[in-house]
């Protein structure tokens, strides 16, 4: 509808809508919430508000509307009609935001521009354009919102590790750009503004250079001299940091390397060096090596050695100088015309210095016979003089025979062997001249691998020839591996991670090559999943391990070497799971009941909670709580027992509910409750409440013309025991009156009913004892009540009734129980024929007469004494002048046991 009225009123208000174009400047920080007000935009145009104002003629009212939903729309929220801006839920991120360019974006987008209005050149604006209606208000704004940066980025360097190389001979002051310097999003001050050594030496400082383009390079200052040859390198930690309040730092690790300049030149340790050499030497013997050093590297250090132009040719050609190596080697034969003394002058020559030079004096001795000669013929394998034997071969293995030999066939010739090892060099009978060189115990690969030896021969005249041999010993598989410990004992924390490291095991082989190279396994005995590398020895558990289901592991590994055959060696690993309180007490029953008499003593056992907690020490120590009901009751926090403070009345409360809560000692501490219930169990501890009749003083107007039969009135009582001990019986156990055998009681309901007829010399007062009692055990409690009835017309004179009442009673108290018939619960036993039925009966019958005439004698005796046992009686006599609480008459204490 918007571009349907902006299509029809566009070519009619073309010139308007140009002329009332508008900017509008705001700006705000980066990185604020949502619902922050930008700007109004009814405000800052000066538009008309409504609130507040009623125009003469109704307007439709202000609309502002967004041209297009570009970039930077997704920013704010723009309330049509109050024309408020607010920032939206989306955050703005400057850095993010606005990219460096020249040129401006499309509306709606985001630029950091150039011109001359109110933003700086610098700034990262929004551009929004917002349509202003009605046509009465119709115009173009554009909001120019500025972005201002906030210290949110620190300074980075582009790679961790810079490195830097600086000549040793480098001037104080040279000054060295480092390549990799820090970036920061930010712009301004909370861009990066310093830089700084952590460790300068006391040789290094840094500079910062700003270009025209504002970017800071950092150099590194050489502040004191430099000596390769000291130290090579340098490092250290190059910090940058920026302007923000408070500054951002960031750091790379930055490396100085010193390099090589030729400042060493050659140097022999020695100036001179004396040789002898005997003038029967053949050629190519060596005659000495000359070694010079330069502390330079690489093609500065190289050295050549040459001899000087002193050295006279003949000296030149009788001996060879390597350039490379500086040995000296007879290059020609000795002869008689051969100067016995030279002086070779070497020097040795390094790039740009001056040579080196040392004087090697060659003495000659003239030699006037040959030397022995000595001859070698291997058994043992030999190579370029170098014998191969294998460790552990038997002892007396022979090696070589030697022949010796006078060339001249004068001189007596003899040998010895030179050097240390478990060889022997001795005569080989029968020949003479020939010995053979032999071992003289098992050689061990382990102890000693190469052996120098020297078969040595001199004639009479004490001239000497040695002959050197080498004896390289084999290694053979003959070492187990050796764990370092036979025992390993570990230990983890259960719920531990998968895969989780244990140990790294480590075993070594004295053997060398393959035959040393151990391998790693686990022992039939190891559950699956324990892993054990074959290579690395490294031994990790693939699943978490729980304690309470197994706190201790113990399984044997192998470590075997790549001999053949392989042996191998076993060690024991033991782990040893440590808790971790990751189990909550556990009740035996979530819900507990216990039966407890009332009247149970305070502080007795009401019964013991059981609870268990899997975890181990501290972890698994509970102590309990009562969470409710604290003020009643109390629990040994050790043992469990719960105990009342107090005695407990049933009738106050029959039952208590009590929640328990378990607390271990872990931490964090875990936590478990039950729930209890004490059910009291009833004791006859209450004698029935008669509530009707209310007084021994009321009393009722019967007429005499009521008929056989009918009810009286009645005798109402409670108990607040219960089951058995709340039965109650009602029965008459004193009466007094003209006829008092009138009136009978219902033992169930204590209903008092008329037995006869009145007739008129029944009138009067009738005064009835009523006793009311429980079936309670172990004794029955009872209440007594006095029910009085007068039998009249009329009630004419109630003074004199009340007086009558206020007389004490002479009533003669009866002991018959009364008879309550209660059904039974066993079931009828079936006769299997009558006459068992018809002996029990007669029984039955002898004894029942038996009881009565018993009863009526005992009756009668216990009257005939009333009067003298009155004092004595067990029950107590009923006063109607109301001085004594009837309802508290023959009330025995009762005594009640603990269950």
């Amino acid at each position: 509808h918007l571009l349907l009225f902006l299509l029809f009123v566009g070519p009619f208000n073309c010139f308007a809508s140009y002329s009332r174009a508008t900017e509008l400047f705001y700006s705000l920080n980066e990185g604020l919430p949502a619902g922050v007000l930008i700007g109004s935009l009814a405000r800052d145009l000066r538009l008309p508000v409504a609130a507040g104002q009623r125009p003469a003629a109704p307007q439709p009212p202000l609309s502002f509307t967004l041209a297009s939903r570009g970039l930077g729309g997704q920013y704010v929220q723009l309330d049509n009609r109050s024309g408020e801006l607010h920032t939206s839920a989306m955050e703005i991120d400057r850095e993010a935001l606005c990219v460096e360019s020249s040129e401006a974006t499309v509306l709606g987008g985001a630029a950091a521009v150039s011109s001359s209005s109110s933003p700086s050149p610098d700034s990262c604006l929004l551009l929004l354009d917002v349509l202003v209606l009605p046509q009465e208000y119709f115009r173009l704004v554009k909001v120019k919102i500025a972005i201002r940066d906030v210290n949110d980025n620190a300074p980075r360097f582009p790679v961790p590790h810079i490195r830097l190389s600086v000549p040793e001979n480098a001037p104080v002051n040279t000054r060295l750009a480092i390549e990799h310097p820090a970036l920061d999003p930010d712009v301004g001050t909370n861009s990066v503004q310093t830089y700084r050594l952590r460790d300068n030496y006391g040789v290094f400082t840094l500079d910062v250079e700003e270009n025209e383009s504002g970017e800071r390079t950092p150099y590194l200052i050489v502040m004191g001299a430099l000596d390769r040859e000291t130290r090579e390198e340098y490092v250290t930690v190059i910090i940058a940091e920026d302007g923000g309040t408070p500054p951002l730092m960031g750091s790379a690790t930055l490396t100085i390397g010193i390099s090589d300049i030729n400042d060493n030149c050659p140097q022999f340790s020695d100036s001179q060096l004396n040789v002898t050499l005997y003038g029967n030497s053949s050629l190519g013997a060596h005659v000495a090596t000359v070694h010079a050093v330069d502390m330079d590297l690489g093609s500065n250090a190289q050295i050549t050695y040459s001899y000087s132009q002193k050295v006279p040719q003949p000296s030149k050609d009788l001996f060879h100088l390597n350039e490379s190596t500086g040995t000296i080697t007879l290059s020609n034969k000795v002869d008689g015309d051969t100067p016995r003394l030279h002086r070779l002058i070497i020097l040795g020559n390094g790039p740009g210095c001056i040579p080196a030079v040392i004087t090697v004096l060659v003495t000659i001795i003239k030699v006037m016979m040959r030397p022995p000669e000595v001859v070698p013929r291997f058994i043992a394998n030999e190579a370029e003089g170098v014998v191969y034997l294998k460790e552990l071969e038997p002892i007396n293995t022979p090696i070589a025979f030697f022949t010796i030999k006078d060339p001249d066939e004068k001189y007596k010739v003899n040998c010895y062997l030179d050097g240390d090892g478990p060889f022997r060099l001795s005569p080989y009978k029968p020949y003479n001249n020939e010995y053979l060189l032999e071992t003289t115990k098992p050689l061990d690969y382990e102890s000693q691998q190469l052996y120098e030896i020297s078969v040595v021969a001199w004639n009479s005249e004490g001239f000497h020839v040695n002959k050197i041999i080498k004896v390289q010993v084999l290694d053979e598989n003959d070492n187990s591996p050796v764990f370092s410990q036979q025992l390993i004992e570990l230990s983890i924390e259960e719920n531990n991670v998968p895969n989780a490291f244990l140990t790294k095991l480590h075993a070594t082989d004295a053997d060398s090559g393959e035959r040393g190279k151990v391998s790693y396994f686990l022992g039939p005995d190891a559950p699956s999943y324990f892993s054990l590398d074959k290579n690395t020895g490294v031994l990790t558990v693939s699943t978490q391990l729980d304690r309470e289901e197994k706190e201790k592991y113990r399984y044997t590994v192998k470590a075997v070497d790549s001999g053949f055959p392989p042996r191998e060696s076993i060690a024991t690993v033991t782990i040893t799971v440590l808790d971790k309180n990751d189990n909550s007490p556990r009740f035996i029953n979530k819900d507990f009941s216990f039966f407890v008499p009332e009247n149970f003593p305070g502080f007795g056992e009401i019964g013991v909670i059981s609870v268990t907690d899997a975890d181990a020490g501290q972890n698994g120590w509970v102590a309990l709580s009562v969470l409710n009901g604290s003020d009643i009751f109390v629990i040994d926090t050790g043992k469990g027992v719960l105990r009342a403070k107090v005695s407990l009345d049933r009738e106050q409360q029959s039952s208590y509910v009590l929640w328990i809560e378990a607390v271990d000692g872990g931490d964090p501490a875990l936590s478990s409750t039950a729930k209890i219930t004490i059910l009291l169990l009833d004791i006859n501890d209450n004698p029935p409440l008669v509530l009707f009749p209310q007084s021994n003083m009321s009393y009722l107007l019967v007429l005499p013309s009521t008929l056989p039969g009918s009810p009286i009135t009645e005798v109402y009582a409670v108990d607040k025991d219960t089951g058995m001990n709340a039965v109650i019986a009602y029965s008459i156990i004193g009466r007094r009156g003209p006829r008092p055998e009138s009136f009978r009681i219902d033992p169930k309901t204590g209903n008092i009913t008329l037995e006869e007829s009145l007739m008129q010399n029944d009138y009067g007062l009738y005064r009835l004892l009523v006793k009311v009692s429980d079936h309670g055990y172990p004794e029955p409690l009872h209440s007594t009540v006095m029910v009085n009835l007068f039998v009249n017309d009329t009630v004419s004179n109630e003074s004199y009734i009340e007086s009558l009442l206020r007389k004490e009673p002479d009533i003669s108290i009866e002991e018959k129980q009364p008879q309550i018939s209660i059904e039974p619960t066993h079931k009828k036993m079936e006769s299997a024929s009558c006459m068992p039925t018809l002996v029990a009966l007669s029984i039955i019958s002898l004894g029942s007469i038996a009881l009565v005439t018993g009863m009526g004698i005992y009756i009668c005796l216990r009257k005939g004494k009333k009067h003298h046992r009155a004092d004595e009686s067990l029950e107590v006599q009923i006063p109607l002048n109301g001085r004594i609480n009837l309802h508290m008459l023959e009330k025995k204490p009762m005594e009640i046991s603990n269950i």
